[in-house]
């Protein structure tokens, strides 16, 4: 089967999770390619959202595997009071399935990981379950959300938010984001799991432990594209991130409207991810 313009090109791959939550990976799989990526969406984004990624990407050689969130999309799991879970579903049966998926589909190919704020992060905390899952780490408009790692007056109401959408996914039985303009339909589990983060500076969770030692294993070549007008992601959550993974070749560059050709925030360069994706394949210019 296929979704979006591209008829023939983005084959849609069922994907079934030890648990039983079935979902489907998005994939474009160019002739010859030469490397994959396995793609992790933003908190709240369903993975067909980045299909002008993936043909971007596409056009340098690269396989495009865009994963999808449990709870989102073509997952068939909705959270609410009934129906929940956290970091520990989706970093150790959801994206292990969706890496079987694309050894599978891909194989012998270079393997990257990467994703979209919240996915760069836990593509980096799956390196630190298994620091060889990936050979290079593609992230954007992504950094650890610890609150000591942004600029004011952020810092001075960051630690109240942090508080305020876990309490409130405890009492509305899921985080309603649509409603308050963070996230989508989150589950209580992923919102306690991110908290934990924000508040305490580290990268830990109930049924994973401490990622953070595995995290420092990890060798990787990291490539990290931040946007000039995106306070979700400040260069210096960046580099609290980039810190995790001591071990990490990392190179960033920051990206500006006027080589965007689209605003430079968190999420509108989405749309036109041209410039993004030359990046991350060794070409193209960013703004220093």
């Amino acid at each position: 089967m296929s979704a979006g313009a591209d008829a023939g090109t983005i084959a849609a791959i069922p994907v079934e999770s030890d648990d039983g939550h079935r979902f489907e990976l998005l994939a474009h799989i160019p002739p010859a390619a030469r490397r994959s990526l396995l793609w992790l969406p933003a908190l709240g984004v369903a993975a067909r959202h980045y299909l002008p990624l993936a043909r971007a990407l596409a056009g340098h050689g690269v396989a495009v595997f865009l994963h999808e969130w449990r709870g989102h999309g073509s997952s068939q799991l909705r959270a609410g009071r009934d129906c929940d879970w956290g970091y520990r579903e989706l970093l150790t049966l959801d994206i292990p399935a969706s890496q079987a998926a694309v050894a599978s589909a891909a194989p012998g190919l270079a393997r990257i990981g990467g994703g979209h704020s919240l996915g760069g992060q836990l593509a980096a905390c799956r390196l630190g379950l298994d620091h060889g899952a990936f050979g290079a780490l593609w992230l954007a408009g992504c950094g650890a959300p610890y609150w000591r790692a942004f600029p004011l007056p952020q810092r001075l109401w960051l630690p109240l938010a942090y508080r305020a959408l876990p309490w409130l996914a405890r009492r509305a039985g899921s985080l309603p984001g649509r409603r308050i303009g963070f996230g989508g339909n989150e589950a209580r589990g992923v919102m306690h799991d991110w908290a934990g983060t924000a508040t305490s500076g580290r990268y830990a969770a109930p049924g994973v432990g401490d990622l953070e030692p595995g995290m420092a294993k990890a060798r990787v070549d990291v490539r990290a594209a931040l946007f000039a007008q995106d306070w979700l992601a400040p260069d210096a959550s960046l580099r609290y991130l980039l810190s995790k993974l001591p071990g990490a070749s990392a190179e960033t560059a920051r990206f500006d409207a006027g080589t965007l050709g689209a605003p430079a925030d968190h999420f509108a360069w989405m749309r036109s991810p041209e410039v993004v994706a030359g990046w991350f394949c060794g070409s193209g210019p960013a703004s220093s």
